[in-house]
């Protein structure tokens, strides 16, 4: 399991018209093939009086799968230059499709590469990108009268601070970076003097916008 990596936020779209071609860039995090291939086939049939609907994914830890798809256009100058978009930005389960209507000015081979290329980065920039950070989880119990100075330096530090809990004590629930939680319980006995109970929750994934 990746400590961290990057994917777009969820679904998004735009478009770009070059030299009367119009041309429509949808984006989406998926994390199996048959996602990706429901997704593209959406799009298709959304757009099914399009010239072209061209695609690619990249799917895995290790981007296991990768695929891309051309439809129609000169080989390579589609489907390839949206998944080096991908790669080129680091992004992993996600899928795109470019729905290009001819607008009667041929771009030729390089025009087209560029052209999908651009399409697919405007389209990611306006999804959007997280960082998907592995986190460990905390909750972190103490008496009353340490709330507000372990408040103030949870909220001052690079640690998430998630949720607050009052009841007969305060129970702070808080996310550590992977491989930092020696580091934060440190911290923490340190902050309270060793009168703070520390204990490990769950491990996640908590999204961070980039």
């Amino acid at each position: 399991m990746l400590d961290r990596y990057y994917t777009v936020k969820h679904e998004g779209q735009d478009e770009i018209t070059i030299q009367k071609s119009r041309f429509i860039g949808y984006v989406k995090r998926v994390e199996t093939e048959a996602a990706a291939q429901e997704f593209i086939h959406a799009i298709k049939k959304k757009h099914h009086d399009a010239t072209h609907n061209c695609s690619a994914y990249l799917i895995g830890e290790h981007d296991q799968i990768q695929k891309a798809n051309d439809d129609g256009e000169p080989s390579g100058t589609a489907g390839v230059p949206i998944l080096e978009v991908l790669k080129k930005q680091k992004l992993k389960d996600t899928a795109v499709v470019v729905t290009r209507y001819f607008g009667g000015i041929k771009l030729g081979a390089g025009g087209l590469i560029r052209a999908y290329g651009s399409t697919t980065s405007q389209a990611i920039k306006t999804t959007g990108v997280v960082k998907r950070q592995r986190m460990q989880g905390f909750t972190v119990t103490a008496d009353y009268g340490l709330s507000g100075k372990i408040e103030h330096a949870l909220r001052q530090s690079e640690y998430i601070l998630q949720a607050i809990d009052y009841t007969d004590q305060v129970t702070y629930h808080v996310y550590v970076e992977v491989g930092f939680e020696s580091e934060f319980k440190a911290f923490i006995v340190e902050l309270s003097n060793a009168q703070a109970e520390i204990n490990e929750t769950d491990t996640t994934y908590i999204e961070i916008d980039v």
